[in-house]
């Protein structure tokens, strides 16, 4: 038990779950066992024989974590309903649906194959709270559950439920309006080989559209290689082979979304979200005239919310406390850039296929290309750039990365903004700058990406994005 306890670190979360490289802390399967084990415990605590859903992306590991997980739980008296590879929005819905006291999702979403990562999800579908985050991390650094283990005959069953699929598919397709279909529209769907590679294409085609799928061949190491949202040039090029009239582009779990028009050109969340809101709007269903952002949401979008008399509010990075703000000032909409775009009315996080339903609905209906809906959010250049780094100290701390921030603010002034953080999932320093001028904003994001990587970069190069 020493051994075991001496491995574990006291603080494994970050701001998705827990995540890193696949075969390393605290991706390892003994944290896997014991996140399992310490989520069965407080499950435990509130109910006397918890069920709890676990879900999977298609990453090789996934094999490794999902055994280890339900053999932690299951240890501790809980009963375990196994789903399979779903989208982590499906396994929310599962959740949900089978009344299960919490959901786990196994996925590292839009990272490589090599990586992997855990999220936890509490019985309305919502991932759960900080305050249970550190209780666990508490009950995986003691790594002692020997005072609350369960009588012999009251260990917990693993269950494979086999309709996960198909009751996904009808929440999926219930988003859109009865009566209604995609019947002669041309669709690029790009599943990134990933959790989606099985459902995505058959809701398009259940409700009437052409589909040329793209990413749905996954072998365990080709997830997000090449495909998916962060990689949309394949569905550009499907676009002008095949003459469509949108494409889709989902990364790794189907909980993000980016779309791509007629002409081949990318529509990013933030885009997404101020067609969605205009369209709310429209129809009254726009709780509070209230849309959620981020940090980092384009002054574009935010301009065209304004215009709109949409108010913006602007949260954290990350759809967990996209959701959380939602859920403060009761609003039923909000997202970011990267294509997270959460329905509360439908969901209870980011949905790829539900959202990209919510726009194909709003062209049927308006009888509307893409290219028209997105044309109202002009969108100002924004640059961001991805610095890898061998540690994580706090900015201020740092006077030279400190003062090339400082003066890239001057150079801007009011027609512009700056704004640098960690990622909270990779050793990553994203770097973005917004202002009116491309070659200046290219320009000076690139200058304080320069001094990040002299100061506390890695020795890898640093990976524009």
């Amino acid at each position: 038990m020493s051994e075991n306890k001496s491995s574990h670190s006291s603080h494994i979360f970050g701001t998705d779950g827990v995540r890193g490289r696949a075969n390393q802390s605290p991706m390892v399967p003994e944290i896997a066992l014991a996140l399992g084990r310490a989520a069965g415990k407080l499950l435990r605590q509130k109910t006397s024989k918890p069920r709890v859903v676990v879900g999977k992306d298609t990453r090789l590991s996934c094999y490794v974590f999902e055994n280890a997980l339900i053999a932690g739980l299951c240890s501790m008296g809980v009963d375990t309903l196994m789903v399979g590879p779903l989208p982590t929005p499906g396994v929310a819905f599962i959740t949900r649906a089978y009344r299960a006291d919490a959901g786990v999702m196994i996925s590292a979403s839009h990272n490589p194959f090599y990586d992997n990562g855990i999220k936890f999800f509490d019985s309305n579908g919502f991932k759960l709270p900080d305050a249970w985050e550190r209780e666990m991390e508490k009950l995986v650094g003691k790594n002692d559950f020997q005072d609350f283990l369960p009588k012999d005959d009251d260990i917990g069953k693993n269950t494979k439920i086999i309709d996960a699929d198909g009751r996904y598919i009808e929440f999926v397709k219930a988003a859109f309006p009865r009566g209604q279909s995609l019947k002669n529209l041309k669709i690029v769907l790009d599943c990134a080989n990933g959790a989606g590679y099985k459902v995505a294409p058959l809701v398009f085609r259940e409700l009437d559209a052409k589909v040329f799928p793209l990413g749905v061949a996954p072998n365990g190491l080709n997830i997000n290689d090449g495909f998916g949202s962060m990689h949309p040039e394949m569905v550009q090029k499907g676009i002008i082979d095949h003459h469509a009239h949108v494409g889709v582009a989902l990364d790794g779990d189907a909980d993000r979304v980016v779309l791509i028009d007629e002409n081949a050109q990318i529509v990013d969340g933030d885009t997404i979200l101020a067609i969605c809101a205009r369209d709310m709007l429209k129809r009254k269903i726009l709780k509070n005239n209230r849309v959620v952002g981020t940090v980092m949401s384009n002054l574009g979008f935010i301009n065209a919310m304004e215009e709109l008399g949409i108010e913006v509010i602007k949260s954290q990075v990350g759809d967990r406390y996209v959701i959380q703000d939602m859920l403060k000032h009761d609003a039923n909409l909000g997202g970011e850039q990267s294509g997270h775009v959460i329905f509360l009315d439908h969901n209870t996080t980011g949905d790829g296929l539900v959202c990209a339903l919510q726009v194909l609905r709003i062209m049927i209906e308006t009888d509307s290309k893409l290219s028209d809906l997105a044309a109202f959010v002009q969108r100002f250049p924004q640059i961001c750039i991805n610095v890898k780094v061998a540690s994580k100290p706090p900015l201020d701390s740092k006077p030279k990365i400190k003062e090339s921030i400082h003066s890239v603010e001057q150079t801007l002034g009011a027609s512009g903004r700056v704004l640098v953080r960690y990622s909270g999932t990779e050793n990553i320093c994203r770097v973005m700058v917004e202002g009116t001028k491309y070659k200046q904003v290219a320009h000076l994001a690139q200058s304080i990406a320069d001094v990040i990587k002299t100061e506390i970069g890695s020795p890898d190069k640093e990976n524009g994005n």
